[in-house]
């Protein structure tokens, strides 16, 4: 979004619309702030009302020129204090601004059933209500929503959210569950279809998550044939969008689709130079070197792999720091010294305990508490 939409200059007629302010979640100061506006999902817009300190409006995933446009309307309206268009609408979207997702169902549903179709609203209410239904573990509800919605919204850019995160809930459900496979054939079918759309302009992020979410049921078909073609599809499409980016800033952002079709294909080793060219772009940012660890550490190449993560843990901060020491604990383990994994581990664990409200994760320090329960002893393997 930083690299590509906001740097869009159709943008500049909301400069005075809004107070503008990025948050960095990983960052100790922004802790409060999270913890009073929990993120389940990055990134994150929220249109704050500053005399109530409550969420007016949410947003969840990227979002193009058009959609910021009505989106900016639709919060500014919210955090007007007027009265509001559609009460149904106005009620979940305060119970999905506080984090209370399954909460916020019942009042999309109704909302829905009032809300002109093609709206903005209308669409908005749409890919909340599919977030909802994922965090909220009802699947079979989100697969049949983004069935049924596609068909008037095959053509917006809202089509790709709601076909790749509709797959993604039918993978989710058990093997035997009534209508997986129709479902799961079909939001393939209409996924398939959008990456092949010249006329809808999809984000790179968005033709990347699509291309993980079809890559993802052809392995659950036990397709290997299919997967791998499709890996090596995501491929060509994702570094023909490297190709084209115009700054170090587009370059890098493609970093994560790019390590993810990598390792898709099987290819990991051509994720080495475009990392140690991100390293060489931006020295101080942790993702190069903490990506790169990684994909050393999947070549078994333990002492470069080391090396990236050192690299990497002089720069990171925040619940960020666990991910690179837990890529260290596993080159460790890896090499065959369990002493300095069972030590990296337990580096975790102090770091895990010591974040603060709003950063710290129970369940990431239950983990490394079992992690550490289950260890071997010190010493060398």
């Amino acid at each position: 979004m930083r690299a590509y939409v906001f740097t869009d200059g159709a943008l500049t007629r909301h400069a005075g619309q809004f107070v503008w302010l990025s948050i960095d979640t990983e960052n100790k100061k922004n802790a409060a702030f999270v913890e009073k506006y929990p993120i389940k999902a990055w990134p994150s817009f929220y249109v704050i009302d500053a005399s109530r300190e409550k969420i007016a409006l949410r947003w969840v995933g990227g979002a193009t020129v058009a959609e910021l446009d009505k989106l900016f309307a639709e919060g500014a309206h919210a955090g007007s204090g007027k009265p509001a268009a559609d009460p149904a609408l106005a009620r979940a979207d305060a119970l999905y601004s506080e984090g209370r997702y399954a909460e916020s169902i019942p009042s999309y549903q109704a909302a829905l059933k009032s809300l002109p179709k093609g709206s903005a609203s209308h669409t908005r209410a749409i890919e909340s209500l599919l977030f909802s239904y994922s965090v909220a573990d009802r699947p079979a509800d989100c697969a049949a929503l983004a069935r049924e919605s596609l068909a008037s919204l095959r053509h917006t850019p809202a089509a790709a959210f709601l076909a790749g995160g509709g797959l993604d809930c039918a993978l989710q459900l058990p093997p035997e569950a009534p209508g997986r496979a129709a479902s799961v054939a079909s939001l393939e079918k209409d996924a398939l279809a959008l990456l092949a759309d010249p006329k809808l302009p999809l984000a790179a992020d968005d033709r990347s998550a699509l291309y993980g979410s079809l890559f993802d049921a052809r392995e659950d078909a036990k397709d290997a044939a299919g997967a791998r073609k499709l890996a090596h599809e995501w491929v060509a499409d994702m570094d023909a969008a490297a190709a084209a980016a115009k700054t170090p800033e587009q370059w890098t952002a493609l970093d994560p689709n790019r390590y993810s079709a990598y390792k898709a294909a099987g290819e990991i080793e051509k994720a080495i130079p475009m990392l140690e060219k991100s390293e060489k772009y931006f020295p101080n940012d942790y993702n190069p070197p903490a990506r790169l660890a990684s994909a050393y550490l999947s070549l078994k190449r333990y002492d470069e792999a080391l090396a990236a993560a050192d690299r990497a843990l002089a720069l990171v901060y925040g619940p960020r720091k666990l991910r690179v020491l837990a890529t260290k604990a596993e080159i460790y383990k890896g090499m065959g010294n369990s002493e300095a994994e069972r030590r990296t581990v337990e580096e975790a664990l102090a770091y895990a305990e010591a974040l603060p409200p709003g950063q710290k994760s129970e369940s990431a320090v239950a983990s490394l508490k079992k992690r550490l329960g289950s260890a071997p002893p010190g010493g060398c393997r």
